[in-house]
């Protein structure tokens, strides 16, 4: 038995860099992951595309880990830089974007947008107890990445 959990979130934030230098990091997918909280590893899998395996969460049988795979377009002049999911990779399917846009010379506006469907193995009664504690760690991990991004700059 399984439930699938569907998670949407939308950050804007501006960041102390420049437009090349947040492109640069952004797009760096490595680099941009270092400073997502609780990778247990980023796999490269080439053409761009990489596969995380975040940190096991509970404990013993009860641990949850979700692993995906995405594939990374970049697109400087249009200032966005998107992923879609690699399918039958891992538990979840993640699919997402960042949209840059100048804002002078020592500072840029940064949306980012991404949706994301977690399977995980557990009884469907577990679900409405489940799902928010899983939108909410989803959460909590992508604060922390934005403030880890503004601290980078």
């Amino acid at each position: 038995m399984a439930i699938t959990v569907s998670i949407e979130l939308n950050r804007e934030l501006e960041l102390p860099a420049g437009y090349d230098e947040v492109f640069e990091l952004l797009a760096d997918v490595p680099r941009s992951a270092s400073h997502f909280p609780k990778v247990h590893q980023l796999t490269d899998l080439g053409d761009n595309s990489y596969r995380w395996e975040m940190e096991k969460v509970g404990v013993d049988k009860h641990a949850i880990q979700s692993v995906y795979a995405c594939k990374y377009y970049a697109d400087k002049d249009a200032g966005k830089i998107t992923w879609e999911p690699v399918r039958g990779e891992g538990n979840g399917v993640v699919s997402g974007s960042w949209t840059l846009k100048a804002r002078g010379d020592n500072a840029t506006a940064v949306k980012f947008q991404t949706s994301a469907e977690l399977t995980v193995p557990l009884p469907s009664l577990l679900k409405l107890a489940i799902s928010p504690v899983i939108k909410h760690e989803f959460n909590s991990l992508v604060d922390t990445y934005m403030n880890n991004l503004k601290k980078a700059f």
